[in-house]
């Protein structure tokens, strides 16, 4: 049975789609993420630009969660929401539960490198102090196939 789409994920999965996009103008890999405030306004925007800013630690959750962070004046983002096309990897899985983000949102899983389901579920360890709720594979198709497409090309 294919995952029930709330339509607030729908339309913020749409934002970080089109982030997504814009990372393949500087030859990042294309993901894209967003963070919403508990009302659903966009607090945050980021996607990937590891080679644009040559900074490893340019992906596209702790880009959006320094906008977020920025916009607020604050590091805590307790009633926020982060949708992002690709499952969030270890370091960006630790930047959100720093900033305490309780809901993640993202479309394709990453067999390789995914830390909220995958391969690790450090978003959900009950041995941590904080734990955020997981909706993995919204517009899941849709989201891989822009990175097959890349990798292919």
């Amino acid at each position: 049975m294919p995952l029930r789409i709330d339509p607030r994920w729908d339309a913020l999965m749409s934002t970080a789609l089109l982030e997504a996009r814009a990372a393949l103008r500087t030859g990042d890999v294309p993901v894209g993420a967003v963070i919403a405030d508990a009302r659903g306004t966009v607090i945050g925007a980021g996607r990937n630009r590891r080679e644009e800013r040559a900074d490893p630690t340019a992906h596209a959750e702790l880009e959006a969660i320094r906008q977020a962070t920025a916009a607020r004046g604050e590091w805590r983002l307790g009633d926020a929401v982060l949708v992002v096309t690709l499952e969030p990897c270890v370091m960006c899985a630790g930047a959100i539960l720093a900033a305490r983000v309780p809901t993640v949102v993202f479309g394709a899983w990453d067999d390789k490198a995914g830390a909220a389901g995958s391969i690790h579920d450090l978003l959900r360890d009950r041995r941590l102090t904080h734990r955020a709720e997981v909706i993995g594979g919204v517009r899941a198709e849709e989201c891989g196939l822009l990175l097959t497409e890349f990798f292919r090309d």
